[in-house]
């Protein structure tokens, strides 16, 4: 038998080899080509939650793939963090986060993960803090409150130790009204608002979304909000700066992170079409009902603003001395 290949026969056998070559690269499928999981750093009904939920469905409907929805609360945001700080930074598994992921760091040595960890797709929205009442609370303003706590005992829940509101009424009961209000910590604001109106915590420090339907409904009464100005939303509430208690405007914001090592192009995707979501006027309403602003931008953008804010709240910290270990 001839050993001679032919001219036809070597075309043939480099075509298969061309096709061999482009194949495998033209097999890898765009983003995102499954599912994409958005752990959500908190407990159902909080800022962190409500946002996912809002924007995950708009991205389900853009991506034709599932967008699956996992809280993991507790520890003021730190146990999802670290989670999702350690899985494969490719695109599908998305930390969900508030501006408790700038916090934390610098509240305790054992928050188990690093800003370093993550790049910041993007900050989605943000919202002042509230601090309400029990229904069957006495005191009808915040200042009534504060009185009140020289000869009698409160308890105020939060979502978690670290959080923004957390540390928005640490600045106001203790540095700015000099009274002891104490603590205590839940995994999110849905359990903290829970605790409030079962009448167990007298108080409730939350994101202002959390509680704005029970304020309307009358399930919790608002003492304060952390804007500057007064709420469209909730024009009756007063803000703590008109109360004379915070001279400042503190907010919780949302953020979607991704681990560090994901690919650039995954994250300007995941900026581009959240960015996309947020520019819709369905999504945008419904952010207003809940007392939510959209925030958007590039990812560069998002990036500064969040280590912006881990200088401002690590700021704070050490002048209210908290330590968590």
């Amino acid at each position: 038998m001839s050993s001679v290949v032919t001219r036809p026969a070597l075309a043939a056998l480099f075509a298969a080899a061309t096709i061999a070559a482009v194949v495998p690269a033209n097999a890898q499928q765009p983003y995102p080509s499954q599912p994409v999981k958005l752990v959500v750093a908190f407990a159902p009904g909080g800022p962190a939650d409500l946002i996912a939920r809002i924007l995950g469905q708009k991205l389900n409907e853009h991506w034709k793939q599932p967008v699956v929805i996992e809280n993991r609360g507790g520890a003021g945001g730190n146990i999802a963090a670290g989670v999702v700080a350690k899985m494969e930074p490719n695109g599908y598994n998305v930390l969900v986060t508030t501006s408790a992921f700038a916090v934390n760091p610098s509240l305790s040595s054992k928050a188990g993960y690093n800003p370093a960890d993550f790049n910041t797709a993007i900050v989605a929205a943000t919202t002042p803090n509230l601090i309400v009442g029990a229904p069957g609370l006495k005191a009808k303003t915040l200042r009534d409150v504060i009185e009140a706590s020289k000869t009698e005992n409160f308890t105020y829940g939060t979502a978690g130790v670290g959080t923004t509101p957390h540390l928005s009424a640490e600045k106001i009961f203790r540095l700015n009204a000099k009274v002891t209000i104490v603590h205590a910590p839940f995994t999110g604001a849905g359990p903290a608002l829970n605790s409030v109106m079962g009448g167990h915590t007298a108080l409730a420090s939350v994101a202002l979304p959390a509680a704005m339907e029970l304020v309307k409904g009358g399930q919790v009464k608002a003492l304060a909000v952390t804007s500057r100005d007064r709420m469209m939303s909730l024009p009756g509430v007063p803000t703590a700066r008109e109360l004379g208690l915070s001279d400042d405007e503190d907010a919780t914001w949302v953020a979607f992170l991704v681990p560090a090592a994901t690919p650039p192009a995954i994250v300007e995707k995941l900026n581009d079409d959240i960015n996309m979501a947020l520019a819709d006027a369905g999504v945008r309403e419904q952010f207003e009902r809940i007392g939510f602003s959209a925030i958007g931008g590039t990812s560069a953008e998002s990036q500064t603003y969040v280590r912006s804010e881990i200088s401002k709240w690590g700021e704070i910290i050490r002048k209210l001395d908290l330590k968590q270990e």
